[in-house]
């Protein structure tokens, strides 16, 4: 971490916070969350460079961001570590198939935060926008929004009204041209009858 008494916000671009000191803490909690075998100095120095590297790279724009951020370099670290265990020769059977489902549930919460990460950001919603449409003769377009499965009976009413409109008018009965296949007006309550 750069040295104490520095300007106030020089360290936003690792924590997206205007506090040198909340983003000193979240820096020095990633660098601790590593897994650091016995190293030099030179080796320890590059690994801190490295993290740092990866939080600015991930350019957070807040203190959650800054927070989230933290979270996936810790947990993509340890999913890492258990991948590497997992591919070690000399061990149980037993013990790779746990190091593999923790990487498998580590990997998972990196997915879930990196969601949360988007979602924060505003990259989780899509948004289509139409520009033209051709509808040839016999076909059907749909304007609005379409929805898989239920949708509010109000609507669906109104659709059905509609639909009962332009495809029925009433008043005027179809004729046939065979006279014996006129319409025949049915008395209301009349039970019909199988021909």
């Amino acid at each position: 971490m750069p040295p104490a008494g520095e300007q106030r916000g020089d360290l936003r671009s690792i924590s997206g916070s205007d506090n040198d000191d909340f983003s000193t803490i979240l820096g020095n909690q990633v660098i601790q969350a590593l897994w650091r075998e016995p190293c030099d100095s030179d080796e320890l120095t590059q690994l801190m460079q490295a993290a740092l590297a990866a939080m600015i790279g991930m350019k957070p724009r807040d203190e959650l961001e800054g927070m989230l951020i933290a979270q996936l370099i810790a947990i993509h670290n340890a999913a890492m570590e258990c991948y590497r265990r997992a591919m070690i020769g000399e061990q149980t059977f037993e013990a790779r198939r746990e190091n593999l489902n923790q990487a498998h549930k580590l990997s998972r919460t990196y997915a879930a935060l990196t969601e949360a990460l988007d979602h924060h950001r505003g990259k989780g919603q899509q948004r289509i926008t139409v520009e033209h449409v051709n509808v040839h003769a016999g076909g059907q377009a749909i304007v609005g929004a379409v929805t898989a499965g239920g949708e509010s009976s109000q609507k669906s009413e109104e659709q059905t009204h509609a639909t009962r409109d332009i495809t029925h008018e009433p008043g005027i009965p179809m004729r046939s041209p065979d006279p014996e296949w006129e319409t025949m007006p049915i008395a209301a309550g009349a039970r019909k009858t199988a021909v």
